[in-house]
């Protein structure tokens, strides 16, 4: 009898796949349930929960207070404040018609978008060109000094920043009497109201521009030295470095910083402003946080300061959106993505 023997079966092969077509999509990875990333994430969840605590109770926590906007608010009617926002009467957008026609408010808000267009056109170049002279013409070795005394002036108060140009620009300061010394009449920056709107961006280049130096030298270490050397190799002057390698590679960091700037428009430096507020009195020098501060808690009138705070808020966020909605449109990501 003939003993029958069996061959393995071919395996059976795939078609190739078209030009041009995409590969095969691998099945992606089952999704881990929450319970179990909460047991393999305990440690980092514990390591930010006391910053979550942070956030949530001085940032969202005070947001209740904000119900007072709509309320005519008494403190003094209860025992706290949780007590005396749910006795006092509501007087619904009273103070939101009261601030439309308010021509205190609308000289603060004047006040605060001229600083703040100021501060922008002035200050926010001044960390991107000396990131880029450090970079680019400053030896490493003298490097790491030109930024520590750059970045010194953060960690002062405002108190001492004001201090010392008080004593160089002010009436009895040192340039004042040096030019009296030979002859000449001598000036007074820090009681001038023309010029306010302009010294205090300049306090404001001298105190933080080094942070903006660090953060746009820490975005230019990240760029490949090959690109440097194959720019050089190609005859690329070290101008032509810098306007096609350097300045492409802080397009991102200047685009994020700027959206975060113009979220800040309406916050023009409360407690620097507050410091010379009487030197040069309040038409120059009124912007709405200190209008806040006066209406709201020298004269008491908690729930209109409120109403000023929502709507500085809302006009925020919506500067926030509309600047990042800018970043997108020339390819960057901004705060978020799309």
């Amino acid at each position: 009898m003939a003993q029958s023997t069996t061959r393995p079966r071919a395996a059976a092969k795939r078609p190739p796949a078209p030009a041009g077509a995409a590969p095969p999509v691998k099945d992606s990875a089952p999704r881990v349930p929450l319970r179990h990333r909460l047991r393999r994430d305990r440690v980092l969840l514990l390591m930010v929960l006391p910053a979550l605590l942070l956030l949530l109770v001085f940032n969202y926590v005070p947001l209740i207070g904000n119900v007072v906007a709509f309320q005519d608010y008494d403190p003094y009617i209860a025992d706290n404040a949780f007590q005396a926002m749910s006795q006092s009467p509501w007087i619904g957008f009273e103070h939101f018609r009261h601030m439309a026609e308010d021509r205190l408010f609308w000289q603060a808000v004047r006040n605060t978008l001229a600083i703040f267009v100021i501060q922008l056109t002035l200050f926010f170049p001044v960390p991107v060109l000396l990131a880029l002279f450090i970079n680019s013409f400053v030896r490493p070795r003298v490097r790491a000094v030109a930024q520590a005394i750059l970045y010194l002036p953060h960690f002062f108060s405002w108190v001492l920043v004001i201090t010392v140009f008080q004593q160089m620009f002010g009436g009895a300061g040192l340039i004042a009497q040096v030019l009296r010394d030979h002859g000449h009449e001598g000036f007074d920056l820090m009681t001038d109201p023309g010029l306010f709107k302009f010294l205090i961006t300049f306090e404001m280049i001298w105190k933080d521009a080094g942070w903006g130096v660090i953060v746009f030298l820490a975005a230019l270490a990240a760029v490949s030295p090959d690109l440097y050397e194959a720019a050089a190799m190609d005859g690329a002057s070290r101008w032509r470095r810098i306007w096609h390698i350097q300045l492409p590679a802080l397009r991102p960091v200047v685009a994020l910083l700027l959206v975060l700037q113009v979220g800040n428009a309406l916050t023009v430096g409360f407690e620097q402003i507050l410091l010379q507020r009487t030197a040069v009195g309040p038409t120059a020098s009124e912007v709405l946080d200190t209008y806040v501060w006066n209406t709201g808690l020298d004269n008491g009138n908690f729930g209109y300061g409120a109403a000023i705070g929502i709507v500085k808020g809302v006009f925020g966020l919506l500067m926030v959106l509309g600047a990042n909605k800018a970043a997108h449109l020339m390819g960057e990501q901004g705060v978020y993505k799309r």
